[in-house]
């Protein structure tokens, strides 16, 4: 199924987190959708980063400030005008969340709830799709995929907090949004990898740094299973699923996976054998003895509530991500214009080709 442009050609969009790397990518595909896209974040906080070497700072309009100030943010909806809004901005990562568990909470829990109340109060607003986390589930270590319906939970604190958010937003559904005439769902996906990702403690960017410094990398869980796959496969189903709140309204607000096929599903180890067979000069690695905070040894995903109601499912297996990922690194490297070829290929991906 492919993303509609007559959808959203001309569609008013709010983008938080839109200088990140997700929201990057959301942010170049909406604009080749057609869509009027306005951003709501803080800056890129890595150097370099996807929003700046993509050149979308003069192509997206937007405020740069915290999801926290509910003041600015109430008044970035009402400038906007938004039908749909698309909240992506979030502390992101596991590690993180043990150094700054209290920024972590504010900004994914109570910057959640400032975004719910400041869209409510918005009259243009007609959806909100709100995302999460595919760590977001009591994590059991079992073997087979979790369902939208499966328990909640987390260990460390940016799992909790994404839990959290799963709550308050069948609170706030229940309770304010659907009277309001506001349809509200929530996106769970897997472990994103793909161009431009120059985040600290993620594995693939790791990779890629050490390797190109011709290091060997340091593994910390190889033995840890996750659903891989390439950013631009979530966010599709984000697009879908935004679209579907719109047409369809409450019979589709509530909460859905979108992870991989179980191509996707493989260890750390596996997926640095991987990438480690298409980079084109030496690759090393060791693993590190030392003890590291908690981190689920097993996750996957039950995408087919997607599959059935959304029409969604991913298009590239691992192998076609990790070329793509690869390939986008190496076109960065060599200097090329990286706003064409992000175009590019998002281009490709939408006509199903590697």
């Amino acid at each position: 199924m492919v993303v509609s442009p007559s959808f959203w050609s001309g569609r008013r969009v709010l983008l938080t987190g839109h200088t990140g790397f997700k929201g990057g990518w959301l942010a170049l595909w909406l604009r080749e959708l057609g869509a009027h896209v306005h951003g709501y974040s803080l800056p890129a906080n890595t150097e370099p980063a996807f929003w700046d070497v993509a050149a979308l700072a003069g192509r997206v309009p937007g405020a740069l400030a915290d999801i926290r100030d509910v003041q600015r943010l109430t008044e970035a909806l009402n400038a906007a005008r938004p039908e749909i809004v698309l909240h992506l901005a979030a502390q992101p990562l596991v590690r993180e969340s043990y150094r700054t568990p209290l920024d972590t909470y504010t900004t994914n829990v109570i910057g959640t709830v400032n975004l719910l109340e400041a869209a409510r109060q918005c009259e243009s607003v007609r959806a909100v799709l709100v995302v999460t986390s595919d760590k977001c589930y009591d994590n059991r270590e079992w073997l087979w995929p979790y369902r939208e319906q499966d328990a909640l939970g987390g260990h460390d604190p940016y799992s909790s907090s994404k839990a959290c958010v799963e709550v308050l937003c069948t609170s706030w559904r229940e309770s304010f949004l659907r009277e309001s005439g506001i349809a509200l769902a929530t996106a769970r996906a897997g472990n994103v990898i793909g161009g431009g990702d120059w985040s600290g403690d993620r594995l693939v960017p790791d990779i890629l740094r050490a390797w190109q410094a011709g290091e060997s990398l340091t593994l910390r869980y190889p033995q840890a299973i996750r659903p891989w796959q390439h950013v631009l496969e979530p966010l599709q189903g984000y697009l879908h699923l935004a679209q579907a709140l719109v047409e369809r309204g409450d019979a589709v607000a509530s909460a859905w996976n979108f992870g991989p096929d179980a191509d996707g599903v493989a260890t750390v180890g596996e997926l640095v054998e991987q990438l480690a067979r298409l980079w084109p000069g030496d690759a090393h690695w060791q693993v590190d003895a030392a003890g590291q905070p908690h981190e689920a040894g097993l996750l996957s995903l039950d995408s087919s509530k997607a599959r059935r109601q959304l029409g969604w499912r991913p298009r590239w297996t691992l192998a076609q991500a990790l070329e793509q990922t690869l390939d986008w690194h190496r076109a960065w490297h060599a200097g090329q214009d990286m706003h064409a070829f992000s175009r590019a290929q998002i281009a490709a991906y939408q006509g199903g080709t590697p």
